[in-house]
């Protein structure tokens, strides 16, 4: 039996949610024991860096939906951010848990089609191979610092000529 990226990636996902979730609840005892405004505890940071908790967990669950649906060459779902509770945060985790639970091991690991296309940071990715093959050539571009308007292809054929010429 193979180990594929349904197998590397959507069970992670889901108990990643599930654990958000707990986390959430935990906070909304913790916050309703001590007397704490939900609004304050919700905009808490852990470092002054930080996104506060609500955007931490907007971001969780978009990585979560947007990685699955990408995997599977779906279209990605666009949430609004607009959680301000506990309560609207828990439901858009379980509209991110229902939606990543949709996709069956044959939805990722089944046959590829015949091109992968991806947009990222202005760049364009089209690959034959599997989307996960897309991403990482987009992302060496982009560390590469390559134009905006670089196609990866583009930036794969410069880089073989930077190391045939080094």
């Amino acid at each position: 039996m193979s180990f594929g990226m349904y197998a590397a990636s959507v069970p992670a996902f889901l108990q990643m949610l599930k654990n958000l979730t707990a986390i959430l609840e935990k906070a909304e005892a913790f916050a309703e024991e001590r007397d704490i405004e939900p609004e304050v505890m919700l905009n808490w940071r852990l470092a002054p860096d930080m996104f506060p908790l609500v955007r931490q967990i907007q971001i969780a669950a978009d990585f979560a939906k947007g990685t699955t649906a990408r995997l599977a060459g779906a279209e990605v779902p666009k949430y609004a951010d607009e959680e301000q509770t506990f309560a609207e945060l828990k439901a858009r985790i379980a509209k991110t848990v229902k939606f990543v639970e949709g996709f069956k091991p044959k939805d990722i690991d089944g046959p590829r089609r015949a091109t992968s296309r991806l947009r990222s940071a202005g760049r364009r990715c089209d690959s034959k191979a599997s989307p996960i093959s897309c991403i990482s050539r987009c992302r060496t571009s982009t560390f590469m610092r390559r134009p905006p308007t670089t196609s990866c292809a583009a930036a794969e054929s410069i880089s073989a000529n930077a190391i045939s010429s080094a």
